[in-house]
């Protein structure tokens, strides 16, 4: 019987994913994510390099993914809250990606992996938010690149930081979750706000 590469691949990754998410980079052993994939770990190395390289792999598959599920063209013509609030639900969804954010900053100094591509990603976010700003839709008090920062802080910081979000504002029930949601929107919208809009309420 042939051997299935692609499904070995996609088990190895499922593994990593859960051992890095859990664990960080650093933490995580390919004999550990051999283990949970239950192949052997010659076939990491072979497929994908070592421990570093996958973990490049599984970041950039999962920042592919939150591209492609939420999606964004241009502030100009869309909600500054409605993409905010899409991004809550992605993150509530899927928290795996803040946390192989977070193992990130925490174990990486200087360049990040796939940085190129990361930073024409986030350029063409606040190129949005510009696109807003020049025709009066979103507010230039705030400059575009910190406005994107912003709104990303608003929309992560639940997932990023549950422990905080638990104490503060109380497990995270479905009532919880559209409260949060609600407040994501809002606050999104209100930084979001030109002067001039905000002078006519």
């Amino acid at each position: 019987m042939a051997w299935d590469t692609e499904n070995t691949k996609q088990k190895i990754k499922n593994a990593a994913l859960t051992e890095f998410t859990a664990h960080g980079p650093d933490g995580t052993t390919v004999e550990r994510i051999a283990k949970r994939a239950k192949v052997n770990k010659e076939r990491i190395y072979n497929y994908f390099g070592n421990k570093q390289e996958l973990f490049k792999n599984i970041l950039r598959e999962e920042l592919e993914q939150i591209a492609k599920t939420v999606g964004l063209t241009s502030f100009a013509t869309e909600d500054i809250g409605d993409y905010a609030g899409r991004m809550y639900d992605y993150h509530r969804e899927n928290p795996d990606l803040m946390r192989l954010l977070r193992w990130e900053s925490l174990t990486i100094d200087g360049e990040v992996p796939n940085e190129h591509y990361r930073r024409n990603h986030y350029a063409f976010k606040a190129e949005a938010v510009r696109a807003g700003q020049e025709i009066g839709t979103v507010t230039d008090d705030i400059d575009a690149t910190y406005l994107v920062l912003f709104i990303l802080a608003i929309v992560g910081w639940w997932s990023a930081m549950p422990q905080i979000s638990r104490m503060l504002c109380g497990e995270p029930t479905e009532e919880e979750h559209a409260k949060r949601r609600a407040a994501v929107v809002a606050a999104a919208r209100r930084l979001g706000c030109p002067h001039h809009t905000r002078d006519e309420r």
